[in-house]
């Protein structure tokens, strides 16, 4: 029976929106939550708590800087949800200031004393150090901090310094021997280890302290000239947010390197300043730095918890944490055959971090090495800071293959990063592309061509994270290894389009985002609404890190009411609310926060039985479909969708990292309460280790027959 979506419904009411910053900072307080779950592994915890501190900052310097940047000129347009740059802002204020709010309470009542338990003691200020101790750290200031230091009076003819971005500052009033009051600081070195280790105790207890208390005992050594009156840390956060017009830019790479020096004089937006500072210091920040009290944020601990993921890396607490997960060698390869011969047997599916990376980095290392292999073309958006695939391309390019790559200079934070690596592949001979004017290349795709007994064949890599080595180990993200003609051709036209050459008039496989994965997503969700409009079975899966794309929501909404089940797995932003009667009662909404961040975009779309599974560097945002570079590829062979499908069940499955929204845009975590314990990313690990085990036995016993034979 067919089944229409009621007419009278206005799809666009603000109503049916959550503002992309408040979601966003939903998700910080998901990240929170893990930081203040006892159930952890206490160092685990502190880890959770530095990620919501470095997530904040970004959120400050990107977007809270963007949305002050329309304050300022004036833009008064409502977002999605109906409200104003202005209206958000004031919103985000009090949501920030309780944040960071429920962020030191966390660290002073929940893991100090937590950590004092278990033998570490964190010496808040520098007065509760015992008279060895302050022996030891004023040696320590002489002979490792001193030597490194500048301090900073400010007179008449002296002006204000330069505070940089994020930087940890001393700040100072000292009285001149004319009985003057001035201005002085001393900016804490990031050159040098923010924790210091004391002696250890006779009781066995372990003590650090922090580098800025250390500077600010000593303070009086560095203005010997003035009587210290009080001193303050305070830290500054500037807006990150440039632009750059492509247009009027000559030369990409210098404009970029131009703009990477601004960003640490740009607006500020924020000032961080120890609780209790002295007022009149206060004052004299504020004016200087043109900070609205409102932007002024007191903070009752040490400022940057980002220092604890450093905390985590001490020696001798391996049993506050969770057990280091190794990455297995993936189930579809072997390790002992070419890379191209068992791609050219099959195609082959990744699911990292629970399986390595290695194959990736080994399928460039091989192409650069094989007397075959005539081209290699990549993109590379984020690598890492020693990257091996890197210097496969390079050599590739030495030993006379075509190489051509394209590394996205506009890559935010990474900018600086990848100027480096783009001027190496260019003096080893590489073919280097800054991308296209105006979008970010975001797609994930290699290309391999060689030269083989029956022509040229061609093999691709696509994935939905980036080509680094690193991250593939903290980032849950899926890789395909195919030299099916179709994604070869595919893999090729995307190359000339991006270099420049032609845009192909039809794809075989793949679709690309800006000009054609939008309306591709909208064909395949309004397919399953049609389905469902028409009496027949419809359902949607959908894996993103990211929803807030007004015409994707609108297009969901549609769906829900023709009666298609919908079961998204946002991780971050979420501008849809799920299950609001008459409008998105079809719709559920999970977060997952774990171990892993999860990075993987999947999406499964039942079509009337004859299923189609797909992956993809895009979210559904209107960044990715609009403003990028972006590949949405399927997977068709039948073992791999089974994969992706047990992927997203049991992700869907998940009740103990899994949090589901409620109508009103607010998330509620899931208890197992009597069912059995369900942890997707547990139980991903297990599996892979379990298939890990099952192929070390199957060696063995080949090894043991063998050997008998002998």
């Amino acid at each position: 029976m067919k089944k229409s979506v009621k007419s009278t419904i206005d799809f666009k009411n603000p109503e049916y929106y959550m503002n992309r910053e408040l979601s966003w900072m939903q998700f910080d307080e998901r990240i929170l939550e893990e930081a203040r779950d006892s159930e952890l592994p206490l160092f685990e915890r502190l880890k959770f708590l530095a990620i919501t501190a470095s997530n904040l900052d970004e959120f400050f310097m990107i977007r809270i800087a963007s949305l002050k940047d329309m304050q300022s000129a004036g833009y008064n347009k409502a977002d999605i949800s109906g409200l104003t740059p202005d209206m958000q802002l004031e919103r985000l204020s009090v949501v920030t200031h309780d944040f960071v709010s429920e962020q030191y309470s966390t660290f002073t009542r929940m893991l100090l004393p937590r950590l004092l338990d278990a033998g570490l003691r964190v010496v808040k200020h520098h007065e509760d150090l015992s008279d060895a101790e302050k022996e030891y750290v004023d040696d320590y200031f002489r002979e490792n901090v001193y030597p490194v230091l500048t301090p900073m009076a400010v007179d008449s003819s002296r002006p204000f310094p330069l505070v940089r971005n994020k930087t940890l500052n001393i700040g100072a009033l000292v009285r001149t021997e004319e009985n003057d009051i001035e201005f002085a600081m001393v900016q804490v070195p990031s050159v040098l280890s923010r924790i210091v280790e004391l002696p250890q105790k006779e009781d066995g207890t372990r003590s650090v302290i922090l580098l800025e208390e250390i500077i600010e005992r000593n303070l009086g050594g560095l203005f010997l000239s003035y009587n210290v009156i009080c001193a303050h840390p305070f830290r500054v956060m500037r807006n990150a947010d440039f632009t750059i017009d492509e247009d009027d830019a000559d030369d990409l790479l210098t404009e970029i390197e131009k703009q990477l020096k601004q960003r640490q004089r740009g607006d500020a937006i924020r000032l961080e300043c120890e609780s209790g500072m002295d007022k009149r210091l206060l004052t004299i920040l504020q004016e200087e730095l043109e900070v609205d009290e409102g932007d002024v944020y007191f903070i009752n601990g040490p400022l940057d918890l980002t220092f604890l993921m450093k905390m985590y890396s001490i020696q001798g607490f391996d049993h506050l944490k969770d057990k280091k997960y190794e990455p297995v060698f993936p189930k579809y390869m072997q390790t002992d055959t070419s890379i191209f011969d068992q791609i050219r047997d099959h195609d082959i599916l990744l699911w990292h971090p629970y399986e390595s990376f290695t194959p990736v980095v080994r399928f460039i290392q091989e192409a650069a090495q094989d007397p075959d292999t005539l081209a290699i073309k990549q993109t590379l958006y984020r690598v890492s800071g020693n990257s091996p695939i890197i210097k496969a391309l390079a050599t590739a390019a030495e030993n006379g293959k075509q190489v051509t790559v394209l590394v996205e200079l506009k890559a935010r934070f990474d900018e600086e990063n990848n100027i480096i690596w783009a001027k190496m592949l260019e003096k080893a001979g590489c073919h280097v592309i800054y991308g296209l004017k105006g979008l970010k290349t975001h797609s994930k795709i290699t290309l391999v061509v060689r030269r083989e007994e029956d022509g040229l064949r061609r093999y691709v890599h696509l994935g939905t994270g980036n080509y680094n080595d690193s991250t593939a180990k903290l980032y849950t993200d899926i890789g395909f290894l195919t030299c099916a003609e179709p994604y070869g051709e595919d893999a090729t036209a995307v190359f000339n389009m991006l270099s420049g050459y032609s845009e192909p008039a039809i794809w075989n496989k793949l679709s690309i985002a800006p000009l054609w994965l939008k309306n591709r997503f909208l064909y395949l969700i309004n397919r399953e609404t049609e389905n469902a409009s028409n009496g027949r079975e419809a359902h949607i899966i959908a894996k993103v890190n990211s929803l807030c794309d007004m015409d994707i929501i609108e297009s969901l909404y549609r769906a829900s009411g023709a009666g298609v089940k919908i079961e998204l797995i946002v991780r971050g932003i979420c501008s849809l609310k799920a299950g609001i009667q008459g409008v998105s009662e079809n719709i559920t909404v999970r977060s997952i926060v774990g171990t892993f961040l999860e990075h993987a975009r999947i999406f499964w779309f039942l079509n009337e039985g004859k299923e189609e599974i797909y992956c993809a560097s895009a979210d559904w945002m209107p960044r990715n479909l609009e403003r990028r570079v972006e590949i949405l590829f399927p997977i068709e062979t039948p073992e791999l969708v089974a994969d992706l499908k047990h992927i997203l069940r049991v992700q869907l499955d998940d009740n103990t990292k899994a949090r589901v929204m409620r109508p009103d845009g607010s998330y509620v975590r899931l208890t197992p309460g009597r069912n059995e314990s369900c942890g997707a990313q547990e139980i991903f690990m297990k599996e892979a280790k379990s298939i890990a085990a099952e192929r070390e036995s199957i060696v063995n016993e080949r090894i043991f027959v063998a050997e008998e034979k002998k």
